[in-house]
């Protein structure tokens, strides 16, 4: 019976890398959207001046900070998934292989015990990739493209 939870758990986990794989075709269309962002937040800046140090900047550096920050951003993000998808393998190997020699409850602790450091893992990698552009000042939410 464990065999049939093992191999749906792989074909979700092989779902979630052919879904992340395939997402690059839309890079077009996020840097045009991301550009639009950026030339927006610059305009906010502008208009409501609440950082000084961004509202110093002439046009041109501050398309070329947010511009580069929303592709670190986006970069951050890839590197993050990856991450975690490489930790989910492992919890479902672990508790693949705890369960066919320990039982159900042993498989159900292993994939628990890796779900809740995946889920630590996964909020540690976003407050990080986050921190950099919140220590300028910058809301990332108006940078990202979902």
């Amino acid at each position: 019976m464990i065999w049939l939870i093992e191999i749906a758990l792989v074909l979700l986990l092989l779902g979630g890398g052919w879904t992340m794989l395939t997402r690059g075709r839309q890079s077009d269309k996020r840097d045009a959207l991301t550009m639009r962002r950026v030339d927006a937040y610059i305009e906010t800046i502008r208009r409501e001046r609440r950082s000084p140090e961004l509202a110093a900047m002439t046009d041109m550096e501050l398309r070329d900070l947010l511009h580069s920050g929303a592709r670190n951003l986006k970069i951050a993000e890839q590197r993050k998934q990856w991450i975690v998808f490489g930790m989910g393998i492992a919890t479902l190997l672990g508790a693949s292989v705890l369960g066919s020699e320990e039982g159900w409850l042993a498989f159900g602790a292993a994939a628990a015990i890796g779900a809740i450091v995946t889920y630590g893992t996964n909020e540690f990698l976003a407050r990080r990739m986050r921190a950099p552009l919140e220590k300028r000042g910058i809301e990332i939410d108006r940078l990202m493209v979902e």
